[in-house]
């Protein structure tokens, strides 16, 4: 199996800075000091520098992993003592190395101790600050994730509130359009619950994404407004006009059936000679993409309705496509236009 993560993902930082940094200590010794120095003896107290840095540090490094673990916090007095007894540590390792290797001859004397000491606390000292510099922008990061994981979920949740509310709210208006035509012609309404099984398939199925192709929406409200037709016949006049390539932008599912919906409630329903739905869809020159639905009307600012869909569609373009993404109705010669507005990745 092959993994699929970044190569930059799959390095160990941590062994890559533990090395980087001790081994730039003896290449920093080696920079300073004449060439006639860099003795075999001299290299190889150097790099048992190297070596007991590397198991001292790491050693410290699982403690201190088993205790962040463990739920234990780690504070700065607790470094800081640590600080102190990891140089004296390495302090003593690095004396027997100096009397296992000679790199001066033999050990007299402890005036060298408190150099020694300063210089191995002022290196564990940068550790211990790079490592929980480290340590707290990794906390961060998985804060700042969490939180980017809460607002996404919260998101999605509200997203299917929403969805839930649409799909009732069109299966009731339209089993009241099979109730109204049972009576009238039951040929009729056969076929116009076989067509409203498809838009019922279409909106359950749906409902599990966020957006769906403009074409598949297309075609469910062609399904509903073949149901509709049935119903009204000659009285409604649809016309459908989708820009070059617009087939697949994306759309929150069931949005432009709910302004189907309003345009043949409020402009069909209540016109005795009708009225005429068109549906466009078009890229505007600044890249927006503009879906109109317009039919013949006005505005009834006290009409018997809740604007369930419109609040409902509004939300729900701006949860899926974000702030950029809107919808106006207006009122224009005569004409009612619901149009969505969408940004240009949509």
């Amino acid at each position: 199996m092959t993994n699929d993560r970044p190569l930059l993902a799959r390095l160990n930082w941590y062994w890559l800075f533990q090395l980087a940094g001790w081994l730039f200590l003896p290449l920093l010794l080696i920079a300073m000091t004449p060439g006639d120095s860099h003795t075999p003896r001299m290299l190889g107290i150097s790099f048992w520098g190297v070596v007991a840095g590397l198991i001292i540090s790491d050693t410290w490094h699982r403690l201190l992993k088993r205790q962040i673990r463990n739920g234990v916090r780690v504070g700065w007095k607790a470094i800081m003592v640590a600080i102190l007894v990891l140089g004296v540590i390495h302090t003593a390792v690095q004396t027997v190395g100096y009397m296992v290797i000679k790199p001066f001859g033999e050990v007299h004397g402890v005036y060298w101790v408190p150099g020694a000491l300063m210089f191995w606390w002022g290196v564990y000292l940068v550790w211990n600050t790079f490592y929980m510099a480290v340590l707290s922008l990794r906390r961060a990061n998985r804060f700042e994730q969490e939180a980017l994981r809460l607002e996404i979920s919260a998101k999605d949740a509200e997203l299917r509130a929403l969805q839930a509310q649409v799909n009732p709210h069109f299966f009731f208006n339209s089993m009241n359009s099979v109730r109204a035509l049972i009576y009238e012609d039951q040929n009729a309404a056969a076929q116009m619950i076989d067509q409203l099984a498809s838009v019922m398939r279409y909106a359950l199925q749906s409902g599990q994404n966020d957006t769906v192709p403009l074409a598949a929406e297309i075609e469910a409200v062609q399904a509903y407004l073949a149901i509709e037709k049935i119903r009204f016949e000659e009285r409604m006049r649809v016309s459908v006009e989708i820009g070059l390539g617009l087939d697949q932008v994306r759309i929150p599912p069931m949005a432009l059936q709910t302004l189907v919906e309003n345009a043949v409630k409020y402009g069909v329903e209540t016109s005795p000679t009708g009225s005429e739905i068109r549906i466009r869809a078009q890229r505007m020159d600044d890249g927006k993409i503009h879906i109109e639905i317009a039919n013949l009307g006005a505005i009834l600012p006290f009409a018997n309705s809740t604007k369930v869909g419109l609040v409902n569609t509004r939300k729900r373009l701006a949860l899926a496509l974000g702030s950029n993404a809107s919808l106006d109705l207006t009122e224009n010669s005569g004409w009612v236009r619901a149009t969505m507005t969408l940004p240009e990745a949509a």
